[in-house]
């Protein structure tokens, strides 16, 4: 048995009902919205955050449609924050395969994340919980802001560590955070116990990027993205963070600033990610994952249920040691 199946195993029935929910809402009868609602229906990837509603609900007890729906809702924000990134950054693949913007164009993929968002709220009004459409609508708001951010910390000279995670926890530890938090919430759980397992979820969520992160650092063409692309992009992660704060070499913190003014070569960029790999950036990185990864088991102490506690464990391993 792989990792995933084994972490899906306590909640299998109810990610298949997730997943024929999610389905119905990637539906249109007009020809062309509906092969583009098809298009990204079938580049369904793992799961994952769906996956830590459900989990974290079945602590509670059983996963009601209440739960479900606000799984469905998180991921059309997902989604529909992948569509309009991937216009944002002009990026032409994701996941190894073309972009939405790419086939249909900037204008299309605008308006196909829109109507996702649409659906979204949608979502969270059928869960029937007028304090999850809060939520809901708060994360949208973070989640714009996070990559507001993220676009203003581009175009300062110096990148910070403490700039670098102001940006990631408003982006994807916000989306885990808030699974968490609406797996509780969803379930009945006590305040207390809602509080915890959404600072669980963004602990899950830090871990996740700084792993994403790392994968620019290597070639591999089925995560969509070239060796270098972020830093193509005018980004530079928590390895290269710390790889610079180790050297006064002039020349590679000129290249930083090249980087970040979008002015680098490939060369340039490639002498970078040689730069971060020596100077122990990625050891850096994954020793943060670590970290991070002692305070969610920590976190993970008081839970009952031992099916839903192996799980959740492995899915922390597992975001931390995936390949993809």
């Amino acid at each position: 048995m792989d990792a995933l199946t084994a972490i899906r195993q306590p909640v299998e029935a109810e990610l298949s009902r997730y997943r024929q929910l999610f389905e119905e809402t990637l539906q249109h009868e007009d020809d062309f919205l509906g092969q583009a609602l098809a298009y990204i229906r079938q580049r369904e990837g793992k799961m994952m955050r769906p996956l830590l509603v459900l989990l974290v609900a079945r602590e509670i007890g059983e996963v009601g449609i209440s739960t479900l729906r606000s799984a469905v809702t998180l991921e059309l924000l997902h989604t529909a924050s992948l569509v309009h990134d991937d216009v944002v950054d002009e990026s032409d693949k994701r996941r190894g395969q073309a972009s939405a913007n790419a086939l249909y164009g900037n204008k299309v993929a605008v308006l196909v994340g829109d109507y996702l968002l649409s659906g979204a709220l949608h979502q969270s009004t059928l869960t029937g919980n007028m304090r999850c459409v809060d939520i809901i609508a708060r994360l949208g708001g973070t989640l714009s802001a996070g990559e507001v951010f993220q676009l203003a910390n581009i175009r300062n000279a110096i990148s910070s560590e403490e700039a670098y995670f102001n940006v990631i926890k408003r982006k994807t530890a916000a989306l885990f955070a808030t699974c968490a938090e609406l797996g509780a919430l969803t379930a009945g759980a006590s305040e207390d116990f809602v509080a915890e397992a959404k600072s669980f979820g963004e602990i899950m969520g830090l871990c996740f990027q700084i792993r994403d992160d790392i994968f620019d650092y290597y070639e591999n063409n089925n995560i969509g993205k070239p060796t270098g692309n972020d830093m193509l992009e005018g980004k530079l992660t928590l390895p290269a963070i710390y790889a610079l704060k180790q050297s006064d070499d002039e020349v590679v913190h000129l290249i930083a600033q090249r980087i970040k003014a979008g002015e680098a070569t490939a060369d340039e960029i490639a002498q970078m990610v040689a730069f971060t790999k020596a100077q122990g950036g990625i050891e850096y990185a994954r020793g943060v994952m670590e970290k991070l990864r002692a305070e969610a088991l920590q976190k993970l102490k008081g839970f009952k249920n031992a099916a839903v506690k192996e799980a959740l464990e492995g899915y922390l391993d597992y975001v931390i040691g995936r390949e993809l």
